[in-house]
């Protein structure tokens, strides 16, 4: 691998930029190294679509899984005779489920996911086990977020869908959650934002995301301060359109109130 160094790359730089203050010339020199030296600029869209990739997958596995532990300890908990046996055992599973989830780290998680139950041999088994693994630690918070919002809607809500012919699941997924989405929403839009900044994790199982490119960007130039002031200001772009896109969805659904 040939370094690119300073004094070569500054002597045969244009008038103007030798002219500059030594600092400048130097943090020039760096977003050169970082961006444009043998096109560097693609490990970092690169790594943002494997970010994106994970993130969506995690997504959506984080909101089927938190959803479904919502209904079921929604309904053992509203139930008004005692539970039959298998509702009182996926309610004792769920609690269990969000007590390990939610009092590990989520690194750790992603240690034994990547090197002890999956341990994935090529990197399209290392983008599953990573977002399998983010979407099983995002759903436990999801659960608690969506468990919220069911509880948030009043009871006659499902009494009125019942009495209408209804059955249980379609009184939840036409009425109920339909309801308890729009009162979740900036939790959930919270939550979202947070598994996207967690996928700089799954740097930890050699999964190439764009923190992985960064990191190796500043283990070819020797120099950090570029590549990781670059990485905080992609991840604050990214926050800053899901936030706008949260915000616009928020104000359309005020809308269909009126």
């Amino acid at each position: 691998m040939t370094i690119l160094n300073f004094t070569d790359w500054i002597a045969n730089a244009p008038a103007w930029l030798q002219a500059l203050p030594d600092w400048l010339q130097n943090f020039v020199f760096q977003l050169y190294q970082t961006f444009i030296y043998q096109n560097r600029w693609k490990f970092f869209t690169d790594g943002l679509k494997i970010t994106f990739i994970v993130t969506i997958g995690a997504l959506i596995l984080g909101v089927i899984i938190g959803l479904l532990i919502a209904i079921v300890r929604t309904a053992h908990d509203s139930s008004v005779k005692k539970p039959f046996f298998l509702l009182r055992f996926l309610n004792w599973f769920c609690n269990l489920y969000l007590t390990v989830i939610r009092g590990t780290p989520m690194m750790v998680q992603l240690l034994i996911m990547g090197f002890v139950i999956m341990a994935p041999k090529t990197e399209a088994g290392t983008i599953a086990c990573g977002i399998i693994t983010l979407g099983i630690n995002s759903g436990a918070y999801v659960a608690e977020i969506v468990r919220s919002g069911l509880m948030s809607i009043s009871v006659g809500q499902s009494e009125a869908g019942r009495s209408l012919g209804l059955s249980y699941a379609q009184t939840m997924w036409h009425i109920v959650i339909p309801q308890a989405f729009k009162n979740i929403l900036p939790a959930l839009g919270n939550e979202m934002i947070t598994l996207l900044k967690d996928t700089s994790l799954v740097s930890v199982i050699a999964l190439r995301d764009v923190t992985k490119q960064a990191q190796n960007i500043a283990n070819k130039t020797y120099q950090a301060f570029v590549p990781y002031i670059s990485l905080a200001l992609i991840y604050l772009v990214l926050v800053i359109v899901m936030t706008k896109l949260l915000s616009i969805l928020e104000r359309r659904l005020r809308k269909s109130d009126h």
